[in-house]
């Protein structure tokens, strides 16, 4: 959490509908002990100790949200072990995942600083998605 987003609302978001358009760098360990978190056995990882740890969860990922025609879109850029973490638990797809996100509201333009041009693209993909 940083000074800008301390005091933002946080929703649960459903996993399947954020994007996460930039690759993330992984530490697996890391992960693995977000997942045991989750399932409420916490374990320590290399970066985050039990005394960190609040049993069954995990702080909110910043996420953008931009509401255009109607629909929400939301976007991810950090948070990447979080995200993670719940993408695992999600893999049997027997049940929607829902994620704690601090939400940044948004607009394209404000997309576009940190993917450029290729934000056009991106939305029409996941309109291509959606019609599916």
């Amino acid at each position: 959490m940083s000074f800008q987003t301390a005091n933002l609302k946080i929703e649960e978001v459903p996993l399947n509908e954020i994007k996460r358009p930039i690759p993330p760098v992984l530490d697996y360990e890391k992960i693995d002990a977000m997942v045991s978190t989750l399932q409420g056995a916490p374990k320590a990882s290399a970066t985050c100790g039990l005394e960190e740890i609040t049993l069954g969860e995990l702080p909110p990922i910043d996420v953008f949200k931009i509401r255009e025609s109607g629909q929400n879109f939301y976007f991810a850029f950090g948070g990447c072990h979080r995200f993670q973490a719940y993408d695992k638990l999600s893999e049997d797809g027997s049940k929607q995942i829902m994620v704690k996100a601090r939400i940044l509201p948004a607009t394209r333009s404000t997309l576009k600083l940190y993917l450029g041009a290729s934000v056009d693209q991106l939305f029409k993909e996941i309109d291509k998605e959606k019609a599916n």
